[in-house]
């Protein structure tokens, strides 16, 4: 299991993604999930994966290495795709050949091989998009009346998301909010752990203004879980206790 989520606010992107991926209960590893993709003063896009880890590597080994298209003749990888759109689809066709070629072996294994990507990034002369690509390659965009996406182990994540983000959220506070969310999803679920990947892209801006790595024990991450954690008991005490109780 894992936990990514991205976040797209006016002045920019926020993406974070845990390393951990569990074999079963003997056999927990660390992978990297979130790869950034870039060419100075050109683009930058990122690359999220939850599911299938030797799918999810395979499709982004295709999407480096390229694929020949029989229409055009060209290879298309994710650094030639002319918009954000069209490298978009070129995940979704990667995955499904990747399942035409594998899909039917792994299930009759009964091998789960579902995979899901965040992508998200800006080409010059573009704005800043993010998409959320499915196991049979199509996808969805991020909106401004939803400004985030999530896979892998979502739901103990989303109601932080839902109660402090909008699209005016200021990026600072976005990458805050989605630290928050993971923490929550790690103290719910022991599947999703540390290291966490963290990448902040200010739009237009085509470096990463934050491409850093929280390590077990890192000073800033473990005040952050502490403080919320106080917060949260300040705040329901704070509420008055319920004045239902039963007559009689």
């Amino acid at each position: 299991m894992t936990y990514c989520c991205g976040i797209l606010v006016r002045d920019g992107l926020v993406m974070i993604a845990d390393t951990r991926t569990n074999a079963g209960l003997d056999n927990v590893s660390t992978f990297r999930k979130l790869h950034v993709y870039s060419e100075p003063g050109e683009r930058i896009m990122a690359l999220a994966s939850s599911g299938n880890l030797s799918l999810s590597q395979t499709v982004r080994s295709m999407l480096t290495e390229g694929v020949d298209n029989p229409d055009t003749g060209e290879r298309e990888t994710l650094m030639n795709a002319p918009t954000m759109f069209q490298a978009a689809q070129r995940i979704g066709r990667a995955i499904r050949t990747i399942q035409e070629v594998e899909g039917k072996a792994l299930e009759e294994a009964d091998v789960d091989h579902a995979v899901a990507f965040l992508f998200a990034g800006q080409i010059r002369g573009e704005r800043l998009r993010l998409f959320m690509i499915y196991s049979a390659g199509n996808f969805i965009e991020c909106t401004t009346d939803t400004p985030y996406l999530q896979i892998g182990e979502h739901k103990y994540g989303k109601p932080v998301l839902d109660r402090a983000i909008s699209f005016d959220t200021d990026l600072d506070d976005g990458l805050k909010i989605g630290l928050i969310s993971m923490d929550s999803t790690m103290r719910s679920n022991l599947a999703v752990g540390l290291p966490i990947d963290l990448l902040v892209i200010r739009r237009d801006n085509f470096n990463p203004e934050v491409n850093y790595r929280i390590e077990p024990g890192e000073p800033y991450f473990q005040d952050l879980r502490e403080r919320w954690s106080t917060a949260l008991r300040a705040a329901h005490i704070a509420i008055p206790r319920p004045p239902y109780r039963t007559l009689g």
